[in-house]
């Protein structure tokens, strides 16, 4: 693949905190490597804000290998990114042409308030997790690995939901900042599983309750979240979601 330089205008969301009002800022960044990675460009640009004495831009980021699902940046209108099934980190300058300007922006959701610049509160979800998204094992000795046989198809299906990062994107990029997908994710990978039936109808009742509590909105099944996940799961999980909340209303006393 060719590589080549480029130069860039980024209009960027700087926000001193939640309290403040935020604005867009015009920033000029030039010799930019195509095969940087998104980040890597705005490492650059903080270097020399820095080197000027200037506050540099705040933004999410941890692995840089699109594991940790902090890399949450709005680009150009789109959670990520134009790239399909990628995270920021993963997305690199090729997806841009010279003199492109480039539009930044942090998750937009009541939920997710702005803590600096580029970076929100994502503590919602952490919430909803301690409110039903564990097991219970006992850890006072190993377990053979074959001692629970699990059907391939079940195994699987539990897996594609259990690659679910948490970074948001799904809510951003929901009409209604709906956390439905993220949650039917959850929800899914351990109702899918033995080792998660024992809080099976608690965990769906609570961690749903816990979701409307942080203030998300409905799902109105547009598809958005589908669309730009950046793991690719499939808004078949939210009927699943759906299904076992019935369920465990209906069976729960």
């Amino acid at each position: 693949m060719e590589h080549y330089n480029m130069n860039l205008n980024l209009k960027v969301w700087r926000q001193k905190n939640s309290k403040t009002k935020g604005e867009f800022k015009m920033y000029r960044v030039e010799n930019i490597s195509s095969e940087m990675s998104f980040l890597e460009m705005f490492d650059v640009l903080n270097e020399r804000l820095i080197e000027e004495g200037d506050d540099p831009i705040a933004f999410d980021h941890d692995c840089r290998e699109g594991i940790c699902g902090m890399c949450s940046m709005y680009i150009d209108g789109k959670p990520h990114g134009p790239w399909q099934g990628n995270t920021t980190c993963q997305l690199h300058m090729r997806a841009f042409k010279d003199g492109d300007t480039i539009v930044v922006e942090p998750w937009r959701a009541n939920s997710f308030p702005v803590i600096k610049d580029l970076v929100v509160d994502r503590t919602a979800f952490d919430r909803i997790i301690q409110a039903g998204g564990y097991i219970s094992v006992n850890t006072g000795n190993a377990v053979d690995g074959n001692a629970l046989p699990i059907n391939k198809n079940m195994a699987d299906a539990s897996f594609a939901a259990a690659m679910c990062i948490g970074c948001g994107a799904c809510v951003a990029a929901c009409k209604n900042s709906s956390a439905m997908l993220f949650l039917s994710a959850k929800v899914s990978h351990l109702a899918l599983l033995p080792q998660g039936e024992p809080e099976r109808k608690s965990r769906v009742l609570d961690m749903v309750a816990q979701m409307d509590k942080e203030g998300f909105g409905s799902c109105t099944n547009t598809g958005a979240c589908e669309a730009t996940c950046p793991k690719e799961i499939s808004i078949s999980y939210i009927a699943k979601l759906n299904n076992e909340y019935l369920c465990a209303g209906l069976t729960t006393e």
